[in-house]
């Protein structure tokens, strides 16, 4: 029987779309290309996420690396958060889950200031009976450890669980510990599986 609803935050719950973003602060489509690859596909996001590097020293490595690109990397960086928008059909789920009596939870890869920032704003998180971030816990997903953080943190069963995710290799991940799985691609469709698990 399902108890508890995992939900990853980046493109579940929170819209993240950085071209898109990048294109209202860059004109020119070279660029915007060039400067999403030196930010969101760089080491350093990674680090962000595992919590072993500041922002300020990935700024620094990333600008010492793409120095004709420094200047926009900083604007970007600067307030990158603005991009993390609600996804409201998604929220809507959230808490028609909470109604139901179900235990909510989240775990995310995600950056500490871009979670200090999310947590402030948007009122959804108060939905939730607790969760992992990556950034605390030096840990990133699909690693087994960061879903048993959760699993013993919360004293959860997985076989009990439904995990949400964005990214097959995560939700893999959590199917290797026995959770039920949910590979998120449009609110619509989520409704539809959470229906058919009786649980909405």
């Amino acid at each position: 029987m399902v108890k508890n609803i995992v939900f990853d935050l980046g493109n579940v719950l929170l819209d993240f779309n950085p071209i898109r973003y990048l294109k209202t602060l860059i004109s020119d489509k070279i660029k915007v290309q060039e400067v999403y690859e030196d930010i969101f596909t760089s080491k350093e996001w990674i680090m962000l996420d595992r919590g072993i590097i500041t922002e300020e020293e990935a700024v620094n490595e990333i600008c010492n690396r793409s120095l004709e690109n420094s200047e926009l990397i900083k604007l970007i960086m600067h307030n990158w958060y603005e991009l993390l928008t609600p996804i409201e059909d998604t929220v809507e789920i959230l808490k028609e889950l909470k109604h139901n009596g179900y235990r909510l939870y989240f775990l995310s890869n995600f950056h500490l200031l871009a979670y200090e920032d999310v947590t402030k704003r948007y009122e959804f998180f108060k939905d939730f009976d607790g969760g992992i971030v990556s950034y605390k816990e030096k840990l990133i997903k699909p690693d087994g450890e960061i879903y048993n953080k959760l699993i013993n943190k919360y004293k959860i069963k997985a076989e009990e669980s439904i995990f949400i995710d964005d990214t097959i290799e995560n939700i893999e991940g959590a199917r290797d510990l026995k959770f039920e799985v949910i590979l998120f691609k449009n609110s619509k469709d989520l409704r539809k599986e959470l229906i058919e698990y009786s649980v909405l």
